[in-house]
């Protein structure tokens, strides 16, 4: 390839959103038949430039060329019909419709009845042997596929395209080892044909073996373009991901010993959740916040669900205060003093039209109704005093939630909690879309709050986030607890190569 002209390239591509630049001048060079590999930190900007990339979204600045020439890809059908095919890590097949109605879906075969349905099962049996699956019957219901089936049919559904360039976004993130085996296989078969693979993936042992070229997003930049895949020391790429224009100004941190026995508020023994959570066990400690580290689909998320009783495990106990609670049993946990901030707080937690003091009381209502009747003076007043207590502006708890900062939302959402008098607060990607003085006003939250014997339990997607907030942190991978230690212990660059490689060594080919 050295030499040969780019089939794309992308110059300078900048993309905002309110008060955010997701893409800050990102530069991607790809040569037809090679595999480039795009690495960045989950936040780096990799969704955001693939998207730019689909049609999905018109970049602000910047130019995209194909094939030497300037082109826009406004929208994802412009993108495909140049030649560009990205197959997402949430597959967007129909599950109730055939293999062949889901390649062809959008551009049937031009032919009617009977004959078109003969020629586009046709095609599709010479698309999937093409990509070494003859078995996969063109009639049979997507549904019933496999995870690596269904992967299958939506490369053949790029093909269906005739994609010269290939998105792949996480494409082993759902396969066991196997079946990445047979998708490196895949890989190479296509790309001998002259079609170039974009490939994202967090395992730098994938990369490794798949990758021809490595290009390193960094807050929205590209810090590297076209790496040699397999010969770049694993310590320069991690280097590359790792460094950060973002401060973060965390509340100092108390020096305070392990919890002991008669200390210790939650106690997680054996949670699995079937095909997410393996066998988890750890304890927060009155007043400790626990930080969980690991990647997007490592299964961060599902524990901190289960452990609220949103996710029924198929097996292992959860105790908060010495009292065992019935798994799978949201209203359980609340009870027994519980409160879960989630990821997407505007869809999973907050009722968007609803006055600030409707959407703090949400979980406290008894206390208001009597006889069927709220006391909404009641209700105003205590929402309105946690308002002021957690310094939220606008300071007007009549206020619409839909009218605040993504930081004063949360606050909303950690509001509702406090009132419910919580012993254990689950925060999950606490400050995403929050700006950096609205990290600060958090961090501080969750500081007093352990202070006051709160126990905290936090999910964060940045790794400094996670260590400059815990006291002590649980490295996850694959669903399963890799590595346990005080925050003071670890350092970036360990915790990434941890979940990056899935071992409690954190070595990396």
């Amino acid at each position: 390839m050295a030499g040969a002209p780019p089939l794309l390239r992308m110059a300078g591509i900048v993309k905002e959103f309110p008060g955010v630049r997701a893409l800050d001048g990102v530069e991607l060079e790809v040569t037809a038949g090679e595999v480039h590999c795009l690495l960045g930190q989950n936040g780096a900007g990799k969704s955001t430039l693939i998207k730019v990339l689909a049609g999905a979204h018109r970049p602000d600045a910047g130019t995209i060329e194909w094939q030497g020439r300037p082109v826009e890809l406004g929208t994802p059908a412009e993108a495909v019909r140049l030649g560009i095919a990205t197959i997402y890590q949430e597959l967007d097949l129909v599950p109730t419709l055939s293999v062949s109605d889901n390649v062809w879906l959008g551009h049937e075969r031009s032919s009617a009845g009977v004959s078109r349905l003969t020629r586009e099962h046709d095609a599709t049996r010479a698309l999937l042997e093409r990509l070494g699956h003859p078995e996969i019957e063109p009639g049979r219901e997507v549904g019933r596929l496999s995870a690596a089936g269904q992967q299958v049919v939506s490369m053949a559904r790029a093909l269906s395209h005739d994609a010269k360039v290939l998105v792949m976004d996480e494409p082993s993130a759902v396969l066991d080892s196997d079946e990445v085996a047979n998708l490196f296989r895949i890989v190479r078969d296509v790309t001998t044909s002259g079609v170039a693979v974009v490939y994202i993936s967090h395992r730098l042992e994938e990369i490794r073996q798949i990758g021809d070229r490595v290009s390193v997003l960094k807050d929205g930049r590209t810090v590297a373009a076209g790496l040699p895949a397999r010969t770049t020391p694993t310590a320069d790429v991690v280097r590359l991901m790792t460094g950060r224009s973002i401060e973060y100004v965390f509340p100092p941190r108390p020096s305070r010993p392990d919890p002991s026995e008669r200390d210790v508020l939650l106690e997680v023994r054996g949670l699995t959740v079937a095909g997410a959570v393996h066998d988890v066990s750890f304890t927060v400690g009155r007043g400790e916040v626990v930080g969980l580290a690991g990647l997007v689909g490592s299964g961060r998320s599902e524990i901190l669900e289960a452990v609220f009783g949103a996710r029924r495990p198929t097996s292992g106990t959860v105790a908060l205060g010495g009292r065992t609670l019935k798994p799978g049993r949201v209203g359980s946990a609340v009870r027994a003093g519980m409160g879960l901030a989630p990821e997407e707080r505007k869809s999973q937690a907050l009722f968007l039209d609803a006055s600030i003091a409707s959407n703090v009381s949400a979980a406290s209502l008894r206390r208001y109704s009597r006889w069927g009747w709220l006391d909404r003076r009641r209700e105003l007043a205590d929402a309105q005093a946690q308002v002021e207590g957690l310094d939220l502006r606008p300071a007007d708890a009549r206020r619409a939630v839909r009218t605040l900062s993504g930081g004063n939302q949360q606050k909303a959402v950690v509001a509702r909690w406090l009132l419910t008098e919580c012993s254990l607060l689950l925060l999950d990607e606490p400050t995403r879309g929050v700006d950096i003085g609205a990290r600060a006003e958090l961090y501080a939250l969750v500081r007093s709050l352990a202070d006051r014997g709160v126990g905290v339990l936090v999910v964060s997607s940045e790794i400094p986030e996670v260590l400059g907030l815990s006291d002590r942190v649980l490295v996850v991978a694959e669903g399963r607890v890799v590595r346990e230690a005080r925050a003071t212990e670890l350092d970036e660059d360990t915790v990434l190569e941890i979940v990056m490689s899935g071992t409690t060594e954190g070595a990396l080919a």
